[in-house]
């Protein structure tokens, strides 16, 4: 018998970085030592008071049954806490807020119950590829804005065709940005909503990077727009705030329909989380907070290791405020970042992100995550400053 996939999956192809990962394998078995600087997964440990609640309550018998669909009801409320106390922004925690087995779950499953056969999606390019997986899935069709230096990384809405915003049923956007590590002003923000209002547009924003930032920038959310829940919805996540990536803890919120629309659709396909690691995502979000701006400064000296080598060897680029990454152009002769890259990684052990992996806009450009402690990550830009000097 010849098992066929389903036709809504046959495009999809197997994620960047498991593929990555085998090859990764290979070499580390051929004896290569490799340093990743490719996945944005947090090598930092969550503070101690977060696991001792998870220990804490992984001890009582009451903690092993099925947790509550969408997050516990105190869940819920310590995001509602967290975005009151982050952003200033008022949520209902029972009709705003919907938990998350991480916000990768809610990208992907927002496509799944607001798009139709031939809906017209608004994709940033370059962008985080789960924006594009949802839509092939659902056979909608993107239409690709460009994400340009010159543009600081902010879409140009003025330059999507009239045509093509008047029949557009969702835009994906995405600030402290990966890949780029660009940021958006308030008033983009602002723009946006007018933007979406106008032409009837579901926005949906991507946050997971809020809570890293450098240089004492503060990152916004879109919910900071005072009519910004009519048509808005974000998704957040401890993933990278509190270090706890492997937890899989995320949130969506804003529009109460889009996010009875998430909730439902989830009822189907999960059981929640493990209730003990509901009380630990509670208590990062209502535990102390100060140890993040600390964290934070750790991020910014990796950070400024890897602009100093940089700027040594000619790449262009902007100093990122915030993000887990540097987005850099390689210099002449180089030209193409997916050969370079493959190059670097035989001939150093070195893995960074090709720019293309992100969409066309990426082209020319790598991407270098900040998740390696110092000493490792001086030995790799030794290595690259050696390889790219000797060739």
């Amino acid at each position: 018998m010849i098992i066929e996939s389903a036709k809504r999956v046959s495009q999809v192809k197997p994620y960047f970085f498991a593929k990555l990962g085998d090859t990764i394998e290979v070499l580390k078995k051929s004896g290569k030592d490799i340093i990743r600087l490719d996945i944005g997964s947090p090598d930092l440990p969550p503070k101690d008071f977060i696991i001792e609640a998870l220990v804490d309550a992984a001890r009582r018998p009451d903690m092993h049954g099925y947790g509550q669909s969408g997050g516990s009801d105190s869940l819920r409320k310590a995001f509602a806490s967290y975005y009151a106390r982050r952003f200033g922004i008022d949520l209902d925690p029972d009709r705003e807020l919907v938990g998350l087995i991480g916000s990768k779950e809610g990208l992907f499953n927002l496509s799944q119950v607001i798009l139709n056969k031939g809906d017209w999606v608004l994709m940033p390019d370059p962008g985080y590829p789960v924006y594009g997986v949802g839509a092939v899935i659902t056979r909608a069709k993107p239409y690709y804005m460009p994400l340009l230096a010159e543009n600081d990384f902010l879409p140009d809405l003025e330059a999507i065709p009239t045509e093509i915003a008047n029949k557009a049923r969702l835009m994906w956007l995405n600030y402290p940005n990966n890949p780029t590590g660009a940021v958006a002003p308030y008033d983009f923000f602002e723009k946006v909503v007018a933007f979406a209002k106008r032409n009837e547009i579901i926005i949906a924003h991507d946050a997971p990077y809020v809570d890293v930032c450098f240089d004492n920038y503060e990152a916004p959310s879109i919910l900071q727009v005072p009519s910004a829940k009519e048509v808005a919805i974000e998704f957040n996540s401890l993933s990278k705030t509190y270090n706890m990536a492997g937890w899989r803890v995320g949130v969506a919120a804003g529009n109460r329909e889009i996010v009875c629309l998430l909730r439902v659709y989830k009822s189907q396909l999960d059981s929640s989380h493990f209730k003990p690691i509901m009380e630990a995502a509670k208590a990062a979000l209502l535990g102390d907070q100060s140890w993040i701006a600390e964290r934070n400064m750790v991020y910014q000296k990796r950070r400024d290791i890897i602009v100093s080598t940089l700027r040594e060897l000619d790449f262009d680029f902007e100093v990122p405020k915030a993000s887990l990454y540097v987005w850099a152009r390689i210099p002449s002769p180089y030209v193409d970042s997916i050969a370079f890259c493959d190059e670097l990684l035989h001939a150093t052990g070195v893995s960074i992100t090709p720019g293309e992996l992100y969409g066309p806009s990426g082209a020319g450009y790598v991407r270098i995550s900040l998740v390696t402690p110092e000493g490792i990550l001086e030995e790799a830009m030794c290595r690259l400053k050696k390889w790219m000097r000797g060739n």
